[in-house]
């Protein structure tokens, strides 16, 4: 990842493609992955609540209380991205970071030292994969590395829950 490489992995819900959030080149590439438009913005992982501050200009109060009470993975999308490419912030400036728990995304957050681009790990438009059995064998090709940890478990993890914390501290619950 540290020369812009892509990655399919484990995180703390599915299986997701990842690069460098800060590399636009990396992130350009996750996009053609994908076969996604860039104007649908990707969220990032990080490995601790104290890394949101570097990527988010102004984090409001309740964030932290909602980091801080989550029981399963919430991705909270924060206005005033900033510390990231400029192809991976919505066109409203905004970002969707969410804060990993999970023993392997969070040891590799920690270890690559930035954010962590992850979307889920199929082609736009067709169904999330459950687990890895399910990713296509052509979006296998197209990435740079397969991480070889948790390839054998056939659970049916959910994506994460997402809210939007609008300025004034306005919550829009975007999935449950």
């Amino acid at each position: 990842m540290n020369e812009g490489g892509v990655i399919l992995y484990p995180t703390d819900t599915i299986w997701g493609i990842g690069c460098d959030a800060t590399n636009e080149e990396a992130v350009r590439r996750v996009y053609q992955i994908k076969q996604r438009s860039d104007s649908k913005a990707m969220l990032v992982l990080v490995d601790s609540p104290v890394k949101v501050d570097f990527y988010v200009q102004d984090v409001p109060e309740v964030a932290w209380d909602l980091i801080e009470v989550a029981d399963k993975p919430l991705t909270i999308i924060y206005s005033g991205a900033r510390n990231l490419a400029s192809n991976l912030i919505a066109e409203d400036g905004s970002v969707g970071i969410r804060v990993t728990n999970e023993e392997f995304s969070k040891r590799l957050c920690q270890q690559f030292r930035k954010a962590i681009v992850s979307t889920s790990a199929n082609i736009s438009g067709q169904p999330s994969p459950a687990n890895y059995s399910e990713i296509t064998e052509e979006l296998k090709s197209m990435v740079d590395y397969v991480v070889g940890y948790r390839q054998e478990e056939i659970g049916h993890p959910k994506p994460s829950s997402i809210i939007k914390l609008d300025k004034g501290g306005v919550i829009k619950i975007i999935r449950e």
